[in-house]
């Protein structure tokens, strides 16, 4: 036993032991992982830096960092090596983008299998496949909407993740948006008129329509930003299959503050954020060259407090 143990100290402290090591926990472990874009905040912010947990949802196909290459083919035609259990509703969850399974995406997770979905203006309505009295048993009467003879929670993650919010960072809003692509052909999500549905009318559509609806597949998974008017999500492309998810976000070892002034103030290059900025910039004019200056100087600023914190934990705490 005792030459046993040495070996594997030599083997571990060679070179070619630290690269099997090192991918053996890439591959089915943790993953690195940055945050690119602002619809997660203000639950992860751009700048994040974390790990993933790999084994959250089963073990995914072994991939090469970087390039995406599979090392394994997909024996059980479901994306992964070994299936283990599917996301949950409310689990944030790290994904391949079904229009791009090359892309990695950020969102949570909030509608599974056989439930259904409508959305209007700042408004995501679930009826869970469990039913009306499942409804009812876990939800209090004002979270509660009745429509298309069904029941409906309105809004039902807001109240237990501070970080969902309806803030948009242009002229206009998620809804908006969806009315203006679907009539491109370009969403997800169907356009519909529900009679009892307390919700405005747009008549830019063939018919008058007053939400959007959907149905999620089985074995799919309805993934969307908590910063709901600035999120490239489900809503647009798609469910996500069970053979896309990867894994679950587990802790940031990094955050730092690196958007440009142009980026923040501007949206050039994506992620205009107006709130941090007037946090920066105090009573300044935000568009002024002193509040650029002011950003200039806060830019690079290491994120001390979210350092090796829980996401888990995170996810539950107002924002800052």
């Amino acid at each position: 036993m005792k030459n046993f143990f040495s070996k594997l100290h030599r083997f571990s402290t060679s070179w070619t032991g630290t690269i099997i090591i090192v991918l053996a926990l890439v591959f089915f472990v943790a993953q690195s992982f940055v945050i690119p874009s602002g619809s997660m905040k203000r639950t992860l912010l751009i700048g994040d830096f974390l790990f993933a947990k790999k084994f959250s949802y089963g073990i995914p196909l072994p991939e090469v960092p970087l390039i995406g290459l599979k090392v394994l083919p997909d024996f059980n035609g479901n994306g992964h090596l070994i299936e283990g259990a599917r996301p949950k509703r409310g689990d944030i969850v790290i994904f391949y983008v079904p229009t791009n399974k090359k892309q990695h995406f950020v969102k949570r997770c909030v509608a599974v299998g056989n439930d259904e979905l409508l959305y209007y203006d700042k408004h995501l309505l679930i009826h869970f496949h469990e039913g009306d009295n499942w409804i009812k048993k876990h939800y209090p009467e004002q979270k509660i909407v009745k429509a298309m003879g069904k029941l409906w929670v309105d809004n039902p993650y807001k109240d237990t993740f501070p970080g969902i919010q309806y803030q948009p960072e242009y002229n206009g809003n998620s809804y908006l948006l969806l009315q203006y692509e679907s009539l491109k052909g370009k969403t997800d999500m169907k356009p519909i008129y529900v009679e009892d549905l307390d919700a405005p009318v747009s008549n830019n559509f063939p018919t008058p329509i007053n939400a959007f609806y959907k149905k999620v597949e089985k074995d799919h998974f309805y993934m969307m930003g908590d910063n709901r008017d600035n999120s490239d999500d489900s809503r647009f492309w798609g469910s996500v299959p069970y053979s896309l998810i990867i894994g679950k976000p587990w802790v940031t070892y990094f955050s730092i503050e690196y958007r440009s002034f142009d980026r923040v103030a501007k949206g050039i290059g994506g992620g205009r954020d107006w709130q941090t900025l007037k946090k920066v910039c105090g009573d300044t004019q935000l568009l002024s060259k002193k509040c650029e200056a002011k950003w200039n100087k806060y830019r690079f600023t290491i994120r001390w407090d979210r350092m090796f914190r829980s996401i888990d934990k995170m996810q539950y705490e107002q924002p800052r």
